[in-house]
């Protein structure tokens, strides 16, 4: 179980963490808990997510398992910085849907003394790096990369394999269009797919 470094003292610089993982792994729900260690600390926090990830609700973060915290949904990741005001702590959700500035941002922050606590998918359903989270993953001073169990085999899963037949990188969904698959399982699947595809298409 991850734990929480020392706040920095004043005028020194924050840090980042980066919790990704697959989906159904427990990465908001492991975001969640250590933002609500943040407030028993009595820290000041502030939580944003962006303003397209709808699934449960419009405001608040909720894992898989109904846990959930209160957010900001945001636009862009640049209104991040305009809303984060005096805050000690950051908590970002679903990081990979952030335009590439969400970066920056989170430099900027962590360079201004706050811990910016980050949450996202590292892969999208066709196993490739996804967004900005590569980015992320290099200029974070912590990674905690979680598993879920595969859907096929019981095994450690690192995928998350579509369902469907849609194409398009983005698809917000849950069990119904998506499941965690370990690599073999990941690599059969797309085999599958591959195979029931048109070969105009």
């Amino acid at each position: 179980m991850f734990v929480e470094p020392h706040m920095p003292r004043a005028g020194k610089a924050g840090w980042i963490e980066v919790i990704c993982g697959c989906m159904f792994s427990g990465k908001t729900e492991e975001l969640i808990r250590r933002l609500n260690r943040a407030l028993i600390a009595r820290q000041r926090v502030e939580i944003f997510k962006p303003v397209t990830d709808q699934r449960y609700h419009e405001q608040y973060i909720v894992s898989h398992n109904e846990r959930s915290i209160r957010s900001t949904p945001v636009q862009v990741a640049a209104d991040i910085l305009l809303l984060a005001g005096s805050c000690d702590v950051v908590g970002i959700d679903e990081a990979q849907f952030f335009d590439d500035a969400i970066v920056e941002v989170c430099n900027t922050l962590a360079n201004s003394g706050k811990r910016v606590i980050i949450a996202g998918l590292d892969m999208d359903f066709e196993g490739r790096p996804f967004g900005p989270m590569p980015h992320l993953l290099a200029i974070a001073e912590f990674v905690t990369k979680v598993h879920a169990i595969c859907a096929r085999t019981g095994e450690l899963a690192s995928f998350s394999f579509r369902l469907t037949d849609h194409d398009e990188r983005v698809l917000i969904g849950e069990r119904d269009k998506y499941e965690a698959r370990s690599r073999s399982a990941f690599l059969e699947g797309m085999q599958e797919r591959k195979q029931k595809k048109p070969r105009n298409a």
